[in-house]
């Protein structure tokens, strides 16, 4: 089987080259689809920015509450399980009082991410001004031993 390139008459072709073209669309479309920005799935919390000056010892708030997720997609309240419609009554209670306690927002290692998201968006939409995430501590140290080994 042999392929003609045109025929042999002595005329120039009259077709265009399309290949050159494809080639530089399909460079433009890789490299349009390489700057496209990653997509995140991020809740944005206002953290208030630390005091360089903390107030004395008898003036310190000794009231925290303490939310922790579990593997179980359970939402513990200072230890005692409560739905979702409830921790938004215990957060609205504790908007009122003076001074408003510290909420500390603990998830278990394999918490389930999408119950986390909803619980951070349930404290972002009650206003609670003294939030912070605790327990990441021990984190820092298991990734320390498992970059060592």
């Amino acid at each position: 089987m042999a392929m003609s390139g045109g025929s042999d008459d002595g005329e120039p072709m009259m077709e265009m080259n399309t290949t050159p073209l494809i080639d530089v669309m399909l460079v433009l479309l890789i490299m349009f689809i390489i700057t496209i920005p990653v997509a995140t799935h991020s809740v944005d919390i206002d953290l208030p920015q630390p005091n360089p000056n903390p107030p004395p010892e008898d003036q310190i708030d000794p009231i925290k509450n303490k939310i922790v997720l579990t593997q179980t997609d359970q939402i513990l309240w200072n230890g005692d399980t409560i739905g979702q419609d409830e921790l938004v009554r215990n957060l609205q209670i504790t908007k009122t009082i003076d001074p408003e306690p510290e909420l500390q927002f603990e998830p278990e290692p394999s918490a389930s991410y999408d119950v986390s998201a909803r619980v951070l968006n349930i404290i972002k939409s009650s206003g609670v001004t003294k939030f912070g995430f605790v327990g990441n501590e021990k984190y820092r140290t298991f990734t320390k031993e498992a970059g060592a080994q």
